[in-house]
């Protein structure tokens, strides 16, 4: 089943790979003994992303992204493989719909007539009252 991530967009299994490994922390008796962290690969080659949102993805990705272009997503905050694979995989959903948002484009700004005006005339009446303060000089 593929993983929604919303109306316009969804990832197909087989670019997922998920693996179960120990996990440290808290755990008890079991931590030695249960593979309850989880480490979900993404292929991003195989998820059909458009190049746009995969070159935003692989931003936010930075150091999870490998050489390979596998996108590593480690989660271990809870006590049951099923619940740290859940949040595995909502991260990575989480991280896909903000690469889904384009930037709004910057637009130059310049000041207006009248701000260029209002800070020439402030300088200038600041210059004014420096020049006032000088030394006094006696005939």
């Amino acid at each position: 089943m593929p993983l929604e991530i919303d109306a316009r967009c969804s990832i197909p299994d087989d670019a997922f790979e998920l693996k179960f490994i120990r996990s440290g922390g808290p755990g008890g008796q079991n931590v030695n003994k249960v593979a309850t962290a989880v480490q979900l690969r993404v292929i991003l080659d195989r998820c059909g992303l458009r190049p746009e949102v995969r070159t935003r993805l692989e931003g936010l990705a930075g150091r999870r992204l490998t050489g390979a272009g596998e996108l590593v997503i480690a989660a271990q905050q809870f006590r049951t493989q099923e619940r740290n694979r859940e949040d595995a995989f909502e991260r990575f959903a989480e991280m896909v719909r903000q690469a889904l948002v384009a930037p709004k484009p910057r637009r130059a700004t310049k000041p207006s007539r009248s701000a260029k005006r209002k800070r020439v005339d402030s300088k200038t009446k600041r210059g004014a009252v420096k020049q006032l303060r000088g030394k006094v000089h006696d005939e």
